[in-house]
C-alpha cells in the first residue's frame, strides 16, 4: 500500500480531474496501455476492481495496492503526461495550477525515494548528454537497408534545420523502429527469448507483428539500451502515432521544435547504446 496521506491523494485526484470518473483525457484502452507500459501491470485486472471499476477507481484501487515506488512512478508519469499534454498544445498553465503541479511532484519524488530536483531535471538531462557521434553503418545492419537508414538521417536533420517538427518526429520513430527490426533479425535467438517478447498462445510472433513498444521493451531488457532510452523512445512511440490525422486532431496535438529536438536526442542516444551494448 502507497503511503499516501488524504491531503496528497486529494491533490492528485485534482490535477488528474478524477472527480468525473476519468483520469485527464484517457480512454479505456489508451489508459490501460500507459500503465503496462509503465509498469508491466494490466489496470484492468481483477484485482483493482473497485466501485464503479471506472479509470479513476481503478487507479485509487492502485494505489492502495501497490508499493510506493510503483505508484511514485506511475504518478509522475501521468505528472509528465500533464505536463507534456499543455506544452504541446499551447494551453497556459495558470499560477495556481503549476503549485498544483510542483506539490504533486514532490509526492511523487517521495514515493519514488528521489529528490524533487532530480525528477524534475531528467529531461534537460537527458537532452544534454553527449556522446561519440556512430554511423548506422556501425549497427552492422543489412546493406540495403543501411543505406535507407542513412539517408533518413539526412532528411531528419533537414527537417531540425527547416523547423519542420512533425515530419521530424515521424521520422524519428519510423527509423527507431527499423534499426530495431533489424538489430532483432541479427539476434534472433536473444529477441525471442526474452520475456517481453509479444506472445500468442505461448509462441513468440513474427517480428511483422511486432510493435514499436515490443521493440523497445525487449531491447531494454537484452540490455541493448538503458532505461533513459526505453522512456524517452516510448514518449517517441506515442508521438509517431500521431501520424493519423484523425488521431492528431482528436488530441489535439501540435509538436515545437523541443519536442522535435527530444526525439533527434532518443534516436542518437539509442544508436550508440545499441553500438556500445551489442
Amino acid at each position: 500500500m502507497a503511503d499516501l496521506s488524504s491531503i496528497e491523494k486529494m491533490k492528485l485526484e485534482k490535477i488528474l480531474e478524477m472527480n468525473s470518473g476519468y483520469v485527464l483525457d484517457f480512454s479505456n484502452r489508451t489508459f490501460y496501455e500507459f500503465v503496462v507500459e509503465n509498469t508491466g501491470l494490466d489496470i484492468y485486472d481483477d484485482k483493482y476492481e473497485y466501485a464503479s471499476g471506472s479509470k479513476a477507481n481503478r487507479l485509487r484501487s492502485f494505489w492502495d495496492q501497490e508499493p510506493n515506488g510503483l505508484v511514485g512512478r506511475v504518478v509522475g508519469d501521468l505528472l509528465e503526461y500533464w505536463r507534456t499534454y499543455r506544452m504541446m498544445n499551447g494551453i497556459d498553465i495558470s499560477s495556481s495550477d503549476q503549485a498544483l503541479y510542483d506539490d504533486c511532484l514532490k509526492i511523487a519524488a517521495r514515493l519514488s525515494g528521489k529528490t524533487l530536483k532530480e525528477e524534475v531535471a531528467d529531461e534537460d538531462k537527458f537532452l544534454s548528454k553527449e556522446f561519440q557521434e556512430v554511423s548506422i553503418s556501425a549497427l552492422k545492419l543489412d546493406g540495403t537497408i543501411t543505406s535507407i537508414l542513412e539517408e533518413r538521417l539526412e532528411e531528419i536533420s533537414k527537417c531540425l534545420k527547416t523547423k519542420a517538427p512533425l515530419a521530424c518526429i515521424f521520422l524519428c520513430g519510423s527509423t527507431l523502429e527499423g534499426i530495431l527490426l533489424g538489430v532483432a533479425a541479427n539476434n534472433p535467438k536473444k529477441f525471442n527469448e526474452a520475456n517481453a517478447s509479444p506472445k500468442r498462445d505461448g509462441k513468440v510472433l513474427p517480428y511483422h507483428a511486432w510493435t514499436l513498444s515490443n521493440f523497445i521493451d525487449v531491447a531494454k531488457e537484452t540490455g541493448l539500451i538503458n532505461e533513459d532510452v526505453k522512456k524517452f523512445s516510448h514518449a517517441l512511440r506515442d508521438f509517431r502515432n500521431y501520424i493519423h490525422p484523425y488521431e492528431q486532431a482528436s488530441q489535439r496535438f501540435n509538436p515545437d521544435e523541443h519536442t522535435a529536438k527530444l526525439c533527434w536526442q532518443v534516436l542518437r542516444v539509442a544508436i550508440f547504446q545499441i553500438v556500445k551494448n551489442q
